[in-house]
């Protein structure tokens, strides 16, 4: 793992300031490169109780895992399903709680769907 460091550049936007690499098990490499943006795990609509909760209950945790999950999710280079497993077993490799990984886990297999974008060759 790399060192995550970013540049605020919106209310909830970070740009990345260098290349963020992560060996997974099963993935390989991961680099995110430099100059990406993202705006951690971060919900964009908190209309429902049980989100913002959600949220509360994972809010400043698990950001270099969050900035991978968004990179995979905007290049597709994965499944959906092992971007999401790529994203727990990052959150656990950065010392995020099981019981918190999961949560973030969970937020994204059921509220991602939308934001993945599917790669065809």
């Amino acid at each position: 793992m790399t060192t995550l460091k970013t540049e605020q550049v919106g209310r909830q936007q970070h740009t990345l300031l260098g290349d963020l690499v992560l060996a997974d098990e099963d993935a390989g490499v991961i680099v995110v490169p430099a100059g990406t943006t993202t705006n951690f795990a971060s919900l964009d609509l908190l209309h429902n109780v049980f989100l913002f909760v959600l949220f509360a209950l994972v809010a400043g945790y698990g950001n270099y895992a969050a900035t991978v999950h968004d990179w995979l999710y905007t290049t597709g280079q994965v499944s959906r399903k092992d971007a999401d497993a790529v994203f727990y077993r990052a959150l656990r490799a950065e010392g995020v709680a099981r019981w918190r990984a999961w949560l973030f886990w969970s937020g994204v297999r059921l509220g991602g769907a939308g934001r993945y974008r599917s790669v065809t060759t």
